[in-house]
């Protein structure tokens, strides 16, 4: 009897000594001082390391300087073959540069080719000094907007990323911003950003080569930006995204020592993000999501449809069923198509991952005043 005992004794034991940790904490990019993975559309930060510490943002800032840039494309008070003249404020810019000088010409297309390829400072100055008058006021709207997206870790003092001891992001930050950039950019941002390299003053004597300093964009599948940063202060950065299979993903760290460490452990984020999730499309855009009856229109139904796509990040090992709620803001006509009416919630059990605009399918136009008053004399006849 006591051998048995002393036999189930150890094999306890053993079971004890081969049974895997569970909830040991996940450690990605350990080298950076802080890393981020997030899904563009939805913005859910799929992994996180330090991501709201303060930090150097290098020249990822120009994420931000881009916002701006594409936010006056699309008012309309700039153009992209229109011709803008550098100042001598502009062509003094240190760091990477295009090497413009005082009274040079250039379009805001091959501008906004040498920031996002070549991460050129002078040409940074330049576009901020056209939108907003000076730098000064550029730097203000930069503010601006960060405080508009919420962005509690940031503030800028230049829109290049040139180092100031006051001038700082963090990792969420930045994930924020490159998501808005992207979703205002589009394909004309991204066409931009995954080129390796390129050229402007192409039909002059000074053709100049334009070179991508993101090497994922010829060692990763699917990457097609965003943006690289370096200082002394700074370290080695980068605000990286890919798309594969429909799942478009934000990788970033920052601080790191080295280059080729730098694109290692943001490569191995976006490893563990296509590895472990994928995309999933409820609706696609204009799709029909139901019918609906509103009082007082010309018709009896209404179809709703889906403003945007409308999509979730679902992790490949969880089977918790994804529903959808509906939520009417506005059904009183008249209503115009692409005017919400509500929004869909997309719901995880009793978690919200999600809020999206939905729209009717047709303009309703609304019962006239007499038309209203027979409805209701029917009703009590």
């Amino acid at each position: 009897m006591i051998k048995k005992c002393l036999i189930c004794l150890c094999v306890f034991v053993l079971c004890l000594q081969i049974t895997p940790v569970h909830g040991e904490e996940l450690k990605l990019a350990p080298n950076a001082s802080a890393s981020l993975l997030m899904e563009a559309s939805s913005r859910q930060v799929l992994y996180s390391n330090h991501e709201k510490e303060k930090l150097f943002p290098a020249s990822t800032t120009k994420i931000m300087t881009m916002i701006l840039l594409f936010e006056a494309i699309e008012k309309g008070s700039l153009k992209w073959d229109e011709e803008l003249t550098c100042s001598a404020y502009a062509a003094s810019m240190g760091g990477s540069q295009i090497y413009l000088e005082e009274g040079e010409k250039m379009s805001v297309a091959d501008l906004f080719k040498a920031i996002s390829i070549a991460s050129a400072n002078d040409a940074c100055v330049m576009i901020g000094e056209r939108i907003a008058g000076t730098n000064d006021n550029f730097v203000k709207m930069m503010n601006e907007k960060a405080k508009e997206l919420k962005l509690v870790n940031t503030h800028f003092v230049n829109p290049t990323g040139l180092h100031d001891d006051n001038h700082y992001t963090c990792a969420l930050d930045l994930g924020t911003m490159a998501a808005y950039l992207i979703e205002m950019g589009g394909e004309r941002l991204l066409q931009t950003t995954s080129l390796y390299d390129s050229y402007i003053r192409e039909d002059t004597a000074h053709k100049f080569w334009l070179v991508n300093t993101n090497k994922l964009l010829k060692s990763y599948q699917g990457a097609d930006g965003l943006k690289t940063g370096y200082t002394k202060e700074a370290g080695y950065c980068i605000v990286s995204t890919a798309k594969r299979n429909g799942l478009r993903l934000i990788a970033i760290v920052l601080k790191e020592s080295d280059p080729k460490v730098r694109n290692q452990e943001v490569s191995q984020l976006l490893d563990y993000g296509f590895s472990l999730y994928e995309n999933i499309t409820l609706f696609q855009k204009n799709d029909i999501i139901e019918k609906v009856n509103i009082d007082n229109a010309r018709v009896s139904q209404v179809e709703i449809i889906a403003k945007v796509d409308i999509q979730y990040v679902q992790d490949k090992n969880d089977t918790t069923k994804v529903t959808y709620q509906m939520n009417y803001t506005n059904l009183v006509p008249p209503l115009k198509k692409g005017e919400v009416v509500g929004h869909l919630l997309l719901m995880r059990g009793d978690i919200n991952i999600g809020s999206f605009d939905v729209t009717v399918k047709t303009d309703v136009e609304g019962l006239s005043f007499v038309e209203k008053v027979v409805n209701q004399l029917k009703v009590l006849l």
